[in-house]
């Protein structure tokens, strides 16, 4: 693999939610995918799932040539990245679980593919240990779910991943159409993980000290700043709040006032009340809602979102 240009055959290994996913996204852009997973009756879910984001792929648009039919699946993972050009993983979030995989996605890949773990969490320094043939090509490829419309992708190199592997695996995702960044450092959650626990950790403080129930809370993002961090992202918001001062004037006026609401921001734990809590309150707040409807909806209006954004000429 030289460049972005010669990826015509990616291998997906693990097939669950975010591996038909990714397929779903590379047999829209007019890939050949070799799918792989070692799981029952698991051809048939990969292929049921990829039938069932086809026509939402559809309406983003498809790649000349794309069609489920370039889909082939195989159980044995090593026969699945014979021949691929890029390969993106998906297994369960367990270290042990993953070294296994990767070793024998290292032994099994050419030396020059890059082999890409969608992990949510995992150190890619800690995954890449496993292989002893050519480290330098495991990276973190972490998406955003669900990855066949969600663009972010996290790329996260570990201790003895080659500049040359983030640099494919970066190219690689934007050709497919998706919005890569680089982290420039290895973090438990990687970026936009830790930036949703520390929204999370709040949440659950409101709730556990009596100060708001899920439903509000859901409420106040969902209809107040989640629609302007679906267009820009904290800090242009923040420098679009302060006027002809922008975020320079925010910080002069509004930074000891910050400070001030930073102390006193929560550190609840995970106890089997606050967890119940957040449970009731999910339940409640979905007792007259068809969730499968819901789902349908909230995908329908990302792709208005998403149509929106590819056209807007000044957003970044």
């Amino acid at each position: 693999m030289t460049d972005e240009a010669t990826v015509s055959r990616v291998a997906v290994v693990a097939t669950g939610v975010i591996g038909a996913s990714w397929a779903a996204l590379f047999l829209a852009r007019g890939l050949d995918v070799s799918a792989t997973d070692p799981g029952p009756d698991a051809e048939r879910r990969l292929r049921d799932a990829v039938e069932a984001h086809w026509p939402i792929l559809e309406k983003l648009g498809l790649a000349d040539g794309a069609s489920p039919a370039r889909l082939t699946f195989t159980a044995d993972a090593a026969e699945a990245v014979s021949g691929v050009d890029f390969i993106q993983e998906n297994g369960p979030e367990r270290e042990d679980l993953k070294r296994d995989l990767f070793r024998t996605l290292d032994e099994a890949a050419a030396p020059d593919v890059v082999i890409a773990s969608s992990s949510s969490g995992l150190l890619p320094s800690d995954i890449q240990a496993a292989c002893g043939q050519h480290p330098e090509r495991v990276l973190v490829g972490h998406p955003f779910n669900p990855p066949h419309l969600i663009p972010l992708v996290e790329v996260v190199g570990g201790q003895r991943t080659a500049d040359r592997a983030i640099s494919r695996a970066m190219a690689f995702y934007r050709s497919v159409g998706k919005r890569p960044i680089k982290v420039r450092q290895e973090l438990p959650g990687h970026l936009v993980n830790r930036l949703q626990a520390a929204l999370w950790r709040e949440a659950y403080s409101l709730v556990e000290r009596g100060a708001a129930t899920v439903a509000d809370i859901d409420t106040a993002i969902a209809h107040g700043p989640g629609l302007r961090w679906a267009l820009l992202g904290p800090f242009l918001n923040q420098h679009l709040s302060g006027g002809q001062g922008g975020i320079a004037h925010i910080l002069e006026h509004l930074g000891p006032p910050t400070e001030q609401i930073w102390e006193t921001l929560g550190t609840p734990r995970m106890t089997a009340q606050l967890a119940a809590s957040i449970v009731a309150g999910v339940d409640d707040e979905l007792a007259d809602r068809d969730v499968t409807a819901l789902v349908a909806e909230r995908d329908q209006l990302l792709v208005q979102l998403l149509t929106a954004k590819a056209a807007a000429r000044d957003l970044p």
